[in-house]
């Protein structure tokens, strides 16, 4: 990866995505404003300066030092958002799209990822201390892609109009400053009270913020868009601003949700012969990666937080244990809500159960974890392993065969799969079970491991549901492509925009 500006390109127009509140819609219009502009045939790349969100992906990183994080890998951490707007955008995914992430451990605490790579200090210092001494890196980062580019595709955070942030801010109104986007302010017209989120939203910015805002948009509308008169017109005179795009509801426009979990509402119709219930606990990460299995027929995916919405599961139904950015307190969450007796009833059943990265690290018989990195504790049982928490973090792209698997994950058996990972944990064998004839399956060497009886399987691969060959294989269908999704994206804003705006606002 480059870090050195193409010689003789114009700094790229950048394009702004500012939202009234979390939800509004900031990611989904980002995402379809880089494959709109790219469908135009210009170079486009996407940026948020911070993300907050634990679903994260393994992207190409800078090489060389890293300013006061030490050497820089190979790979490095950005949010998914960003990940999936850059493959919209149809470029590389790499760090600088998203320079900041903070990775929630606590409702009070969250690591900090620069530049792709954990750094411990900026993780010990409040909030307000970090973000002069982050800024220098995220402008940089932002610098760098506008030379490269003809369009940047900015998503802000929140609100930006929190005005106790705003002397601090670093995500939204700075970088705008900073790029001299042109801003569109996005609002839930759903939740009710968009007119007065808009025009409080901007009231609230000072005067030479509020001159960079070029458009509104209602988004996640229901309903006949007459009846919205005289009120676009009415905010208009108040502001300057005019209503450029009236978005309709969209269930299923096939992008996973970033900042919460999505509904369990199926895109397809017919009979349901798969339920899988993905155990919501509260540290949950990744969940991003199921969003394929609300797109094959006959599937349904639900979201389990209480034993009574596993009780009426089949033993052809799966229950999904996904990756936690803390193991060891999810664990114990789980076993607070009686989970954990349902989860064992289930798989002595017979029932299939998954476990993902933090997910394979609870079916196991012990974490440990002599560091303090995410705590101690007895496993669920149902392999026997044992994992060891370790200060370095395996973040990494990774491409493997299954072994031949017996019993529920049968079909795997052979196939070809690529992820990614993201783990603290060292996961191995539990030996003194081991002596007792107590032996997981390695089918994966170092990466996944399957109960004797064939029903239990855990991986650290995450994106296996992304893998088309792994849909094929487990339920004989194909999802939708991310690159039709994009493309539909792209239609939609097309559409609902009105007429020239689009090309107004990079002319």
């Amino acid at each position: 990866m480059t870090l050195h500006p193409v010689q003789g390109r114009r700094p790229a127009v950048c394009i702004m995505v500012l939202g009234t509140t979390s939800g509004a819609g900031k990611s989904w219009l980002t995402t379809a404003l880089c494959r709109h502009y790219s469908n135009q045939g210009l170079k486009v790349a996407p940026f948020k300066a911070q993300n907050m969100s634990n679903n994260a992906r393994v992207v190409a990183g800078p090489e060389g030092e890293g300013e006061g994080a030490g050497a820089m890998s190979a790979w490095g951490e950005i949010g998914s958002a960003q990940y999936f707007q850059a493959l919209a955008a149809r470029a590389e995914p790499e760090v600088r799209m998203n320079p900041l992430l903070l990775k929630p451990e606590a409702d009070t605490h969250s690591q900090v990822v620069l530049m792709g790579q954990v750094h411990a200090e900026f993780t010990a210092l409040p909030w307000r201390g970090r973000s002069e001494k982050v800024w220098p890196q995220i402008a940089a980062a932002l610098d760098q892609l506008r030379a490269e580019n003809d369009v940047v595709v900015i998503e802000g955070a929140g609100s930006p109009a929190e005005i106790n942030l705003h002397a601090s801010d670093i995500v939204n109104m700075r970088v705008a400053r900073h790029a001299e986007a042109r801003c569109l302010l996005v609002t839930d017209i759903d939740r009710g009270g968009a007119f007065a989120h808009l025009y409080g939203t901007w009231a609230l910015l000072p005067e030479n913020e509020r001159a960079l805002i070029q458009g509104f948009v209602l988004n996640k509308f229901r309903g006949d868009a007459s009846l919205l008169a005289p009120a676009p017109e009415q905010l208009q005179a108040l502001t300057g601003v005019p209503t450029v795009a009236t978005i309709p509801m969209q269930w299923h426009h096939g992008l996973p949700e970033e900042d919460g979990i999505f509904d369990d509402r199926s895109t397809t119709a017919g009979t349901v012969h798969t339920t899988v219930a993905v155990v919501a606990y509260p540290r949950i990460s990744n969940l991003d990666e199921f969003q394929p299995l609300k797109n094959v027929p006959g599937v349904r995916l639900l979201w389990a937080r209480s034993p009574a919405e596993l009780a009426h599961l089949q033993a052809r139904d799966w229950i999904v244990l996904p990756g936690s950015k803390a193991t060891a307190a999810d664990l114990a969450w789980l076993r607070a809500q009686g989970l954990d007796r349902a989860i064992a009833a289930h798989a002595g059943q017979g029932g299939a159960v998954l476990g993902v990265c933090g997910g394979l690290q609870m079916l196991g018989e012990a974490l440990i974890d002599p560091e303090g990195i995410d705590g101690n504790g007895p496993g669920l049982g149902l392999l026997p392993l044992v994992t060891v928490f370790e200060p370095a973090k395996t973040v990494r792209h990774t491409a493997a065969r299954f072994a031949e698997l017996p019993g529920t994950w049968q079909s795997l058996s052979g196939v070809f799969v690529s992820g990614y990972e993201i783990h603290h944990g060292q996961t191995a064998q539990h030996p003194a079970m081991a002596a007792q004839g107590d032996v997981a399956r390695e089918v994966i060497p170092g990466i996944a491991w399957q109960n004797p009886a064939g029903n239990v399987l855990g991986v650290y691969l995450h994106g296996l549901f992304e893998d088309p060959a792994v849909l094929k294989a487990l339920f004989g269908a194909d999802a939708p492509t991310l690159d039709a999704v994009f493309d539909g994206l792209a239609d939609g804003v097309a559409r609902y925009f009105d007429p020239g705006v689009l090309d107004a606002l990079i002319a």
